[in-house]
C-alpha cells in the first residue's frame, strides 16, 4: 500500500487524515511538535510519529536524515496556524504576520524540498499543501484575516511555481482546500472534520499529473484565486 507523510498530524484535520488513510491500509508517517503528546496519532494502525517543528530548518533537516532512503508516495504539508483572524489593519503586528507566513508559506516549501528524494523514490510522487478559500483574491469580498490570507495566497504562488519546476521529474504538486472545518482553529464552527477529510482523501487518491497546479476543494471543485 502507499506511504503518506502528513505534517501537523497530531490534531484536527491532520489527525483525521492520518486516521482515514491508515484505516484504509496506507502506511502513515505523521509529524508532531510534541511526539509524546501525540497519543491518538501513535495509536493508529500502520502509523509512525516523528518530531517536527515546521518552521525550524534544523528540525526539517533532522526529519530528512531520519527518512533517508524511505520512499514516500504522498506528502501533505498540513501544519498551519492562524493568529487573531479578526484583527483590524492597525492591530496586525509584524511579529504575528511573519510567524504566520513562516508557518503557512515557507514551511510547506521547505518540507517538500527536503523530502524530494523520498518522493522521487516513491510510486505516486505527489506533493500537496493545505490551501484555503481565504487565499483567493478573486473571492475576497469581505475584510479581516490579513495575515492568514497573505500566507495562503503566498502558498498558492509557491506551489504553482513548484509545479513547473517538478513536472519534468514526474512529481505532481498541488493544493487542497478543506473548507471551513469544525476544529480548534475555527472554534469548532464549520463542517465535520470527517466530512472534509473523506473528500480530501478522495481527491488525493484520484490525483494524477494532469491535476498538477490545481487548487482542489474537498468537494472536488477548483478554488478560484
Amino acid at each position: 500500500m502507499p506511504i503518506i507523510l502528513i505534517s501537523g498530524a497530531n490534531r484536527g484535520i491532520g489527525l483525521e487524515l492520518a486516521r482515514q488513510f491508515s484505516g484504509d491500509g496506507w502506511t502513515v508517517i505523521g509529524t508532531a511538535r510534541d511526539v509524546a503528546a501525540a497519543t491518538e496519532l501513535a495509536a493508529l494502525p500502520q502509523t509512525s510519529v516523528l518530531p517536527l517543528e515546521a518552521t525550524d530548518p534544523d528540525a526539517i533537516a533532522a526529519l530528512a536524515k531520519t527518512l533517508a532512503g524511505q520512499p514516500i508516495d504522498v506528502i501533505i504539508a498540513n501544519a498551519g496556524i492562524a493568529i487573531n483572524l479578526a484583527a483590524k489593519p492597525v492591530e496586525v503586528t509584524r511579529a504575528d504576520f511573519l510567524k504566520v507566513v513562516r508557518t503557512n508559506t515557507f514551511a510547506p516549501l521547505a518540507l517538500v524540498a527536503a523530502l524530494k528524494p523520498n518522493l522521487l523514490a516513491g510510486q505516486r510522487k505527489v506533493a500537496l499543501a493545505m490551501s484555503s478559500l481565504m487565499s483567493s483574491i478573486e473571492a475576497n469580498n469581505w475584510a479581516t484575516q490579513y495575515t492568514y490570507r497573505a500566507s495562503k495566497t503566498g502558498l498558492n504562488a509557491v506551489f504553482t511555481a513548484l509545479t513547473q519546476d517538478w513536472k519534468p521529474l514526474g512529481i505532481a504538486c498541488g493544493l487542497i482546500r478543506p473548507g471551513m472545518v469544525a476544529t480548534e482553529m475555527t472554534n469548532f464552527n464549520g463542517i465535520p472534520v470527517e466530512t472534509s477529510v473523506a473528500g480530501l482523501k478522495k481527491v488525493v487518491e484520484n490525483l494524477t499529473m494532469a491535476d498538477a497546479g490545481r487548487i482542489i476543494g474537498y468537494d472536488g471543485a477548483d478554488v478560484p484565486w
